[in-house]
């Protein structure tokens, strides 16, 4: 009887097929995976304790630097979980800016996906569409924020500022030709004999799977259940927004594609109906205690973005407690779970990333798949290592 050995290799740390610095240790059959084991501890940027060193407004531009790709939820994500706790309640101008931001930024990043995704898997093209595209998002933050990447645009109580003038006319132009880029997309890959073999019935996930692994996001959805944060607990007014939840069937990664690619429809319709319905009146709550007046909130330089964190955390004292607050990134369910002891610094700063929770559903994934498999299931999840490796 001729023995059967298992061989054990590493898979990464590489950006591409691995998305960064996550290394896989792999134990095959000949080609088929066996085991999987995930590896993420590479960065170790500790943002949860810096946050805990920083008075609350401080922490805002932490958060840009997680996920990367989607700074402006971010934001948004923590500063709700700060407002929770001090009750306030942002002006409805504010709440419907954020979600035009929130919105642009999920496109934004469902585009670096895209690109980076078909990449690995071997199809080019697709990524020069893609960024051009994203630039065009990221020269609006820059107008509206000063920052392209990380734009630390929103503030506790409300926005750092109002859209700059003749800024409105640029997003509708923007929404209006994004439909037919879309249609690019799909021209070079929906159907594409190449991608369909790669993608179909691969990495399935089932919806019982999805569910008790904790999942969510594309993710979740592309194994066809029909799970948003903006739908089942609504905030920053998405209640006042006509959207759906796509959803896939089959849970494999060509379902995932197709979910990300009907977000990135919806979210643009979003942004067109925040355009349309956009009220007057302040952004910023009329709360001295917390929030600086508007006169302060003109960024020039970081030496004023500096000044400004100083300011407005003097005399900032929250109620003692704990509270949650979670929002739909990009990639699923971003939380924070932020407690006060009543100072002006968080006792503790606990962040729930999507990306920690996808990834540890890999190796459902891909176990009994082959080697060239694992590449497109993990572009699949849309991993980024920063929110992962906190």
């Amino acid at each position: 009887m001729a023995e059967t050995r298992l061989m054990t290799i590493n898979m990464g740390p590489q950006h591409p097929a691995t998305h960064g610095v996550l290394r896989l240790v792999l134990e095959l059959d000949g080609e088929v995976i066996v085991k999987a084991t995930p590896h993420i501890g590479h960065l170790h940027r500790g943002v949860e304790k810096l946050a805990e060193a920083r008075t609350y407004h401080q922490v805002i531009p932490l958060t840009d630097r997680l996920d990367y790709t989607n700074a402006m939820g971010n934001n948004l994500a923590y500063v709700l979980a700060v407002e929770k706790l001090l009750g306030i309640e942002v002006p409805k101008r504010a709440q419907y800016l954020r979600v035009m931001m929130a919105e642009l930024q999920r496109i934004a990043a469902h585009l670096i996906w895209l690109g980076t995704h078909a990449l690995d898997i071997g199809a080019m093209t697709l990524l020069f569409y893609n960024f051009r595209e994203r630039e065009d998002i990221l020269r609006i933050f820059e107008e509206v924020s000063g920052g392209r990447l990380t734009p630390t645009y929103l503030r506790i109580g409300g926005l750092a500022k109002d859209l700059p003038e003749g800024i409105e006319g640029k997003i509708k132009s923007f929404v209006e030709a994004f439909p037919g880029h879309m249609k690019e997309y799909e021209t070079l890959l929906t159907k594409n004999v190449i991608w369909l073999k790669r993608t179909k019935e691969v990495g399935i996930m089932s919806k019982e799977d999805a569910i008790n692994w904790g999942v969510t996001g594309p993710t979740l959805r592309g194994s066809g259940v029909k799970w948003d944060v903006r739908k089942a607990f609504p905030y920053s007014s998405y209640e006042d927004f006509e959207f759906d939840i796509p959803t896939g069937s089959v849970g494999d990664v060509y379902d995932r594609y197709y979910v990300r690619l009907r977000e990135m429809e919806w979210a643009n319709a979003i942004v067109k109906q925040s355009l349309e319905k956009l009220p007057k009146g302040p952004i910023l709550a009329d709360d001295p205690k917390v929030v600086l007046p508007p006169k302060e909130m003109v960024l020039t330089d970081i030496a004023s973005l500096i000044r400004q964190f100083k300011i407005a955390s003097e005399g900032f004292k929250p109620p003692e407690g704990e509270v949650y607050a979670s929002v739909e990134a990009a990639k699923g369910e971003l939380g924070f779970y932020v407690v006060s002891d009543g100072s002006n610094r968080p006792l503790r700063v606990r962040i729930r990333p999507p990306s920690f929770l996808n990834l540890s559903a890999l190796p459902k994934m891909i176990e009994g798949s082959l080697i060239a498999d694992v590449v497109s299931a993990i572009g699949s999840i849309d991993i980024v290592l920063g929110e992962i490796d906190r």
